[in-house]
Parts: structure tokens; C-alpha cells; sequence
């Protein structure tokens, strides 16, 4: 019997890729390091195919790690997310604790950018006295 739904579209690795700005090596590194929430599923010869959700839980990780979440956080984070109810106090807790080192990175780019302003200002002046 024939199910009501037509089956959900699938993208390549290629697509996948370019949806999302990773590498085709980097969607593979992310597999083998069990990042993704859901196995990847294979079509006919073996080939990957990623769904939405896949690409919606690739962005998350991209965010993740472009701030500096570590690779062994996001797949623990992957791990808790995987498992499901009764998971959320430590899923809150791994971000709660990874919000506070952003924050602790924002302070101290903002005193970075400080003291630039600074000289910024200092060459400014200097130059605006020359003749």
C-alpha cells in the first residue's frame, strides 16, 4: 500500500555543501564525528542524502562552532539532542555554560577594540598636526 505522503525531497552532499558553506569533506568529517541528529540516510550506490532538517541542524552546529564551541561539545550536545525528552536541564546547561564563554570572549574583543580605537585616534591627531 502506498503511503499518503509523497516521500520528503532529499538533497545531495553537493547541495548540502552548498547550502550550507561547508566543504563536501566537511559534512564528512561532521558524520564521522557523530554531529549530525540523524544517521545519514543512502540512496542507490551508497550516496548521501540529507533532508531540511539535516541542513536546519548543520546551521545550528556551523553557529555553534563559529563561536567557539568545541567539536566534542557540539556532539555531546548532538548526543543529548538525539536522546531526546527528559535531556533539556543538560542540553541548557552545555549552552548556559558556552553562553557564558562567548560573553567572556565579547569582553575581551571589546577591550581589544578599545585600545584600536585608541590608537586610531592617536595616529588621527598626530597626522591632522603635521604640516
Amino acid at each position: 500500500m502506498e503511503s499518503p505522503h509523497p516521500p520528503a525531497a532529499t538533497l545531495s552532499i553537493g547541495q548540502v555543501a552548498t547550502r550550507t558553506g561547508l566543504s563536501v569533506h566537511a559534512l564528512r568529517f561532521y558524520e564521522r564525528e557523530g554531529i549530525l541528529a540523524e544517521p545519514v540516510r543512502r540512496a542507490g550506490g551508497g550516496r548521501r542524502r540529507y533532508t531540511e532538517g539535516d541542513v536546519e541542524w548543520l546551521n545550528l552546529c556551523i553557529v555553534l562552532r563559529a563561536s567557539g564551541m568545541p567539536i566534542p561539545e557540539i556532539r555531546r550536545y548532538t548526543e543529548l539532542a538525539r536522546t531526546g525528552a527528559g535531556t533539556e536541564p543538560d542540553r541548557l546547561a552545555l549552552l548556559r555554560a558556552h553562553e557564558q564563554r562567548v560573553l567572556g570572549r565579547l569582553a575581551e574583543l571589546q577591550r581589544s577594540l578599545d585600545i584600536v580605537r585608541y590608537k586610531v585616534a592617536v595616529y588621527e591627531d598626530y597626522l591632522k598636526q603635521r604640516p
